[in-house]
């Protein structure tokens, strides 16, 4: 079983930074891609960012150059680097990753429960 496991959000003032962590437990033999959604109230969930195994990255329109995600392989984890927020930014933020558990498995896509960011104006 797998199991992922967010930390960092929380209340920041418009133009404040946080960043958020998640790491991956259990039963894994390889990582593929990794990354964040968000959903703010009444509204879907949405791609934030996303990082592959080999490091490419890509971005919602909405949070390029103020965002940066990044992963440390070693420790399963997942990163995103928050700058210059700002109040439409605010959201439960959700780490996906896609986790291979055995050699010769197909990946399968897991979440996190999810962190609470809430930018102030």
């Amino acid at each position: 079983q797998v199991q992922l496991v967010e930390s960092g959000g929380g209340l920041v003032q418009g133009g404040g930074s946080l960043r958020l962590s998640c790491t991956a437990s259990g039963t894994i033999f390889s990582i593929n891609a990794m990354g964040w959604y968000r959903q703010a109230p009444g509204k879907q969930r949405e791609l934030v960012a996303v990082i592959s195994s080999r490091g490419s990255t890509d971005y919602a329109d909405s949070v390029k150059g103020r965002f940066t995600v990044s992963r440390d392989n070693a420790k399963n984890t997942v990163y995103l680097q928050m700058n210059s927020l700002k109040p439409e930014d605010t959201a439960v933020y959700y780490c996906n990753s896609n986790i291979v558990d055995r050699w010769y498995a197909d990946g399968m896509d897991y979440w996190g429960k999810g962190t609470l960011v809430t930018v102030s104006s």
